[in-house]
């Protein structure tokens, strides 16, 4: 049976699904699509299933003609029907994995997939989960679902787990190039899954023992980056109280061509993966009677750094014999990094409420982000003229955009709190004060 779907994912008869039409999975489809095999995407909000049939893009990482060509060939499809998981040889996850309001992981999305799969399943069938879980997901919550069937993991049908390496506006690595890790339940599992990827990415598929292996591999990576991350945040809090650039002090360390890797301050960490992922671990840790206490602590530095912009701009404001209260703040930039329109878990949207909570006017621009709700409170990107910039008491820099013109921010605003060095290259900083 193994060698039987391994000839069809090499032939390319093989028909595949994806569940999730969201950052990951779309992206992913359509690169399987692109490959030559018959793809169907499953969602069950009913306009992304339009928006893909009808060849419309909402996914900034996807070149739109792309996915234009591999739905009008008939390659591509979107569906909130899963009865056509029946015919279906691999299927891959890719649904979100959120925490709940108590900072747990909620497998909900998984879980609901895992059955809809199940209901559906039959025998010579590949399932990969790619959504980011804690070590164990695969063979404690998808496993057992999909067994009640009567059909064997690795006997009758095949289970692995290949993370995610989504990187939102990166223009060097993407779902093609990026290099996969897979971990099957039976090194069988595993094969079928490295061989799937093998014929429709160009990167390197790293396979490894288990789906818990590639599942603490993808925590590994995330909470190496949120503490070091919180450790720049860290040194950035201090330096400022011991009146040191922390900007300078990172260039200079960067001199040194071993041993060391910069990472940078802001006003907090954004985005699907470092806020949330190490959070899973934690969590999975106290069953093990463990205390992560390293990876709680950068998450609590990280937590606070929309709250120190706050500080810092109220005594900025305050040099001014401006109150915060009533005060007019202009916030660039909301998307939680550079030139995207993500705005998931950005701390800049912490930010506005902190700042609001204690009475200020907030505007934003965004060139990437028309509209974001926030607090049940619609916000619209004002235009960023010299009016605009010259009204605002303090404009604060929250994500650098490299479509701002920061000669024109600079010469017309008033004050500016800078959180990510966006004006390193401005010779006159006279009304700029950094993170």
């Amino acid at each position: 049976m193994k060698d039987l779907l391994i000839k069809k994912i090499q032939d390319k008869t093989a028909v595949l699904g994806v569940i999730g039409l969201g950052y990951v999975g779309l992206p992913l489809a359509v690169e399987k699509a692109k490959m030559a095999y018959k793809t169907i995407g499953f969602d069950v909000q009913e306009q992304k299933v339009d928006m893909v049939n009808a060849g419309q893009n909402y996914i900034g990482d996807i070149v739109p003609e792309e996915l234009t060509c591999v739905v009008a060939s008939g390659r591509l499809t979107a569906t909130k029907d899963f009865s056509f998981i029946q015919d279906v040889d691999c299927v891959a996850i890719c649904v979100p994995t959120p925490l709940d309001i108590y900072q747990q992981p909620d497998v909900s999305y998984v879980i609901q997939s895992t059955e809809d799969i199940a209901s559906y399943l039959h025998p010579g069938m590949l399932i990969v989960l790619e959504s980011t879980t804690y070590p164990g997901t695969t063979e404690e919550i998808v496993k057992p679902i999909l067994e009640k069937t009567g059909l064997k993991v690795g006997q009758d049908i095949y289970l692995a787990f290949s993370p995610e390496r989504v990187d939102p506006g990166n223009q060097l690595y993407n779902t093609k190039n990026t290099p996969k890790v897979v971990g099957g339940v039976t090194s069988d599992c595993t094969e079928v899954a490295a061989t799937l990827y093998e014929n429709i990415l160009e990167g390197k598929v790293e396979r490894v023992s288990s789906p818990a292996v590639a599942e603490m591999e993808k925590i590994l990576e995330n909470t190496f980056r949120n503490i070091n991350i919180g450790l720049a945040n860290e040194m950035a809090i201090l330096c400022h109280k011991m009146g040191i650039d922390v900007w300078e002090v990172i260039e200079a360390a960067k001199s040194k061509p071993y041993g060391f890797m910069p990472f940078y301050p802001g006003p907090g960490v954004g985005g699907h993966c470092i806020p949330i992922d190490p959070f899973y671990l934690t969590w999975k840790a106290r069953e093990y009677g463990y205390h992560t206490r390293l990876i709680e602590t950068a998450g609590e530095i990280n937590n606070y750094m929309p709250e120190f912009v706050l500080e810092r701009s109220m005594k900025i404001l305050n040099r001014f014999g401006k109150a915060l209260k009533n005060s007019n703040i202009l916030i660039l930039g909301v998307a939680y990094k550079q030139d995207i329109d993500d705005v998931r878990q950005s701390p800049a949207l912490h930010v506005i409420s902190h700042l609001e909570a204690n009475g200020a006017s907030v505007s934003y621009h965004d060139p990437f982000v028309g509209d974001f709700t926030l607090n049940n409170k619609e916000y619209r990107s004002i235009a960023l003229t010299a009016e605009v910039l010259q009204d605002a008491d303090l404009v604060i820099v929250t994500t650098m955009h490299t479509e701002y013109d920061y000669e024109f921010i600079q010469k017309h605003a008033r004050m500016i709190f800078d959180t990510k060095n966006a004006f390193k290259n401005i010779v006159n900083r006279d009304n700029i004060e950094k993170l």
